[in-house]
């Protein structure tokens, strides 16, 4: 691995670790006590999934099923996500959003839209196209598993 290369994963490493760290805070401090980081990216998965399963979640997360479980069993406690057996497999779970839960979600996202809208303001449409852009593709490659050989 060239310096280049080490260069920039430094600056990367230390600009997410940073950003992170203040968004995260920061939704901390707007969301309180509705809902936790980790609850809310649930909640932003189940929503965009459908036919989420516990499984899909423990993937994507990277994390074992016993830590989605707990998660989702507190989401379920507060009437915020509802689990549903297939039918045909009565072993799979599906998770949903209930109404309730829709309702504190939708208001989670629009103050976290609010709270980043800002910052956008500092770059031209095409630069936050293209950072996303290549986030995204970072996040395909690592799912991937991506080594370029």
């Amino acid at each position: 691995m060239d310096d280049k290369i080490k260069e920039w994963i430094d600056r990367y490493v230390n600009a997410h670790s940073f950003v992170v760290r203040r968004i995260n805070a920061r939704i901390r401090e707007e969301l309180g006590e509705t809902l936790t980081d980790d609850q809310y990216q649930i909640m932003l998965l189940i929503n965009d999934i459908p036919q989420c399963t516990p499984s899909q979640l423990a993937e994507m997360f990277s994390v074992g099923k016993s830590s989605i479980t707990a998660i989702v069993n507190r989401l379920v406690q507060a009437e915020m996500v509802e689990r549903t057996r297939d039918e045909a497999d009565r072993r799979i779970i599906y998770l949903s959003i209930t109404d309730h839960g829709r309702s504190i979600f939708d208001s989670c996202r629009k103050q976290i839209r609010e709270l980043i809208s800002p910052y956008l303001q500092h770059f031209e449409e095409e630069e936050i196209e293209s950072f996303i852009s290549n986030f995204e593709k970072l996040g395909q490659l690592m799912q991937e598993g991506g080594r370029k050989n």
